[in-house]
């Protein structure tokens, strides 16, 4: 018995290996964790374009909507490790994950391959023009004299808007009140009609809304501005060192997926965040395509679940 397990064992891997080598020789299924016409969906559809055409293998988004993503995520987690189905995860449900739900169906870390950091958008922070603040200092100045009467739309518990908003409010020291929405859409609609006086908002959604004067961009919170809004300082800039917020995007495959194939999906993103047509469209929307190394993508799963699982724990926050 034990003899007919190991050879087994070396035909299915022997096969897996082979198979590598002619990688690919049919269509892959890159999964979307979430509805069409969303940020990871546009971001999925610009990057599986490219690879169609690179690989001469037809790249098929399939959107897999559904508890925060993690439905999708564990699809692929459980899915053949043969690259040919892969995954566009993103913060909620790698990063903050297993932080946030008693017990997930898979392990980030553990069940996965990475294979490309794709974006890593940050936030802006956003108030509706009744808010008697004209920059990031003043706003925290006003915080400050006024303890919970400041009110922050998300788009729900957990999500990268109530977390941003919470690493600010423990590194500034100042009281605001979380208001969570069923969605980015629902929150960011009562900040532009002065139900909520701030958010920590999508660069794109916010654009439109700044630029009539619905509402005032402060500050953004990544390490460095934004392309869309050159003149709003970071956080950083704006008076508080130390702090910088960004979400997470990246794609993933299977655990035991070919080191050959993960390397060669690796080199073609890479090669398409370099092309013209995808900075541009990345710039659009004011972000700027990640790349870089498989191990880079690693560290970042690493480093974001440290952080955020930490900043969870502090909050006691469970969904």
């Amino acid at each position: 018995m034990l003899h007919k397990l190991v050879v087994f064992i070396v035909v299915a891997f022997t096969a897996l290996g082979a198979a590598a080598q002619n990688y690919p020789d049919k269509p892959i299924r890159l999964i979307v964790p979430f509805s069409p016409g969303g940020n990871t969906d546009v971001q999925a559809r610009l990057i599986g374009n490219k690879l169609t055409a690179a690989l001469g293998q037809q790249v098929i988004v399939d959107n897999r909507p559904g508890a925060g993503g993690t439905i999708g995520v564990d699809m692929a987690a459980k899915s053949t490790p043969d690259g040919y189905t892969i995954v566009m995860a993103s913060f909620g449900n790698i990063l903050v994950g297993p932080s946030l739900y008693k017990k997930l169906p898979y392990d980030p870390v553990k069940d996965f391959a990475p294979v490309i950091l794709i974006s890593e958008p940050a936030g802006l922070i956003v108030v509706h023009p009744s808010v008697p603040v004209k920059s990031f200092k003043q706003l925290i100045d006003y915080a400050r004299a006024n303890p919970g009467k400041l009110n922050y739309a998300s788009a729900g518990n957990g999500t990268w808007n109530h977390l941003f908003a919470e690493q600010l409010k423990s590194l500034a020291k100042v009281q605001i009140t979380h208001v969570p929405y069923k969605g980015a859409g629902p929150a960011m609609n009562d900040v532009v009609g002065g139900h909520v006086q701030m958010m920590f908002a999508p660069f794109p959604s916010s654009r439109v809304h700044v630029n009539s004067g619905r509402l005032r961009a402060l500050a953004a919170t990544g390490t460095k501005r934004s392309l869309l809004f050159p003149d709003v300082p970071t956080v950083a800039q704006a008076g508080l060192p130390g702090y910088s917020a960004a979400s997470w995007f990246g794609i993933l495959a299977p655990a035991g997926t070919p080191k050959s194939v993960i390397n060669r999906l690796n080199q073609e993103i890479n090669t398409a965040f370099a092309s013209p047509e995808i900075k541009a469209a990345y710039a659009a929307e004011g972000l700027d395509p990640a790349g870089g190394t498989p191990e880079d993508a690693a560290k970042s799963i690493r480093d974001g679940m440290a952080q955020w699982g930490k900043l969870i724990r502090d909050l006691g926050l469970k969904l």
